[in-house]
């Protein structure tokens, strides 16, 4: 055999022993929302809830259970689970299935399971996403639509019965009156009334002045790049989020095995050079845009879908996913600036 023949052969048995080792890893990854309404369907109200248990069932082609997992969302209301040895979850589906003790306000009830979808695929390495589950409080919240059903009145309608003729109740001819109207005289027209003029009454007084309306938060578009969110005076814009959260904590096991556990946001937004590190200080940064402005182009759920799945591909689909995320953080996405003012 020829040695560039066998040069080949060896680097495509090295190619197939890779890629068989890197098969059978999957990720499914997914958010529980609270259905405050209890009308089954995402609405205004709803918001992510945390300390739920997902727990994620396959079954074969003959209904039989092969594998049942359970993981707990995080402070986000996200969840994700690795699952070794599984190359094919399209016959899984995940469901809320009760509260860890975190969370006792709205898991009385589950919503309806939803399907794994396929998301991501590459070389074995497969992401499932599932749509948003639902778990509801004991009662739907007062401020809530009612939907309300109208009584249709009935098809047939019901007289009163009448009195039966009978010897002892006899029917008496109608009476004649003593003097009966003259046939020839005119109707009378009704009284007329006049309406004294309203100068007669006094004046209402004005209604009292309506207070202002409250402003809305977080409805102002707003993008702002990493060095505004480690500058002191702009400490107050950290809400939902502390300078001490965990990156684990935050976006997952994946980039918890990349990262470390102890690393904090705090910590991601300083690195630069690496392009993991960079990948970390633009995806913190969205983060934190997404929660602080409704309009940023990413909401929560897809900054975290989207790092994770570039944590599992190249170095080149990492430089872009940190490249899109830089975009939107500067606001060159959208054409929105940052509307920061310091804090008092």
């Amino acid at each position: 055999m020829d040695w560039s023949l066998r040069l080949s052969f060896s680097v495509f048995l090295i190619l197939a022993a890779a890629i068989d080792g890197a098969r059978a890893a999957a990720m499914v990854t997914g958010t529980v929302f609270c259905d405050q309404c209890k009308d089954g369907q995402r609405s205004l109200f709803d918001y992510p809830v945390s300390g739920v248990k997902v727990r994620i069932t396959c079954a074969d082609i003959n209904g039989q259970t092969t594998m049942s997992k359970e993981v707990t969302t995080n402070w986000f209301g996200s969840y994700s689970m690795s699952i070794d040895g599984s190359s094919n979850l399209r016959n899984c589906h995940a469901q809320a299935s009760g509260s860890s003790g975190a969370t006792t306000g709205c898991a009385a009830a589950a919503g309806p399971a939803q399907n794994l979808r396929l998301s991501f695929n590459w070389f074995g390495m497969e992401i499932y996403s599932v749509n948003s589950l639902l778990t509801q409080p004991d009662h739907p919240m007062s401020i809530c639509p009612q939907s309300a059903t109208p009584v249709s009145p009935p098809s047939t309608p019901v007289y009163p019965r009448p009195m039966p003729v009978t010897p002892t109740n006899p029917v008496s001819p109608p009476s004649t009156p003593v003097n009966p109207p003259m046939q020839d005289s005119p109707p009378r027209s009704p009284p007329t009334f006049r309406v004294p003029p309203m100068s007669r009454f006094p004046p209402l007084p004005p209604p009292p002045p309506l207070p202002p309306m409250p402003p809305v938060p977080f409805v102002e578009a707003s993008a702002c790049p990493h060095q505004n969110w480690t500058m002191p005076e702009y400490k107050c814009y950290w809400r939902a989020l502390n300078t001490d959260t965990k990156v684990a904590d935050v976006f997952g096991p994946i980039a918890s095995r990349r990262y470390g556990t102890g690393m904090t946001l705090w910590q991601g937004l300083q690195g630069r050079g690496d392009p993991h590190r960079t990948l970390l200080r633009e995806a913190t940064t969205a983060l934190l845009n997404s929660y602080n402005s409704l309009q940023f182009p990413y909401n929560t759920e897809a900054v975290v879908t989207h790092m994770n799945q570039a944590l599992m591909g190249s170095n080149r689909r990492v430089l872009l996913t940190a490249l899109r995320f830089m975009r939107a953080n500067s606001g060159s996405t959208n054409k929105v600036s940052c509307k920061f003012t310091p804090c008092k």
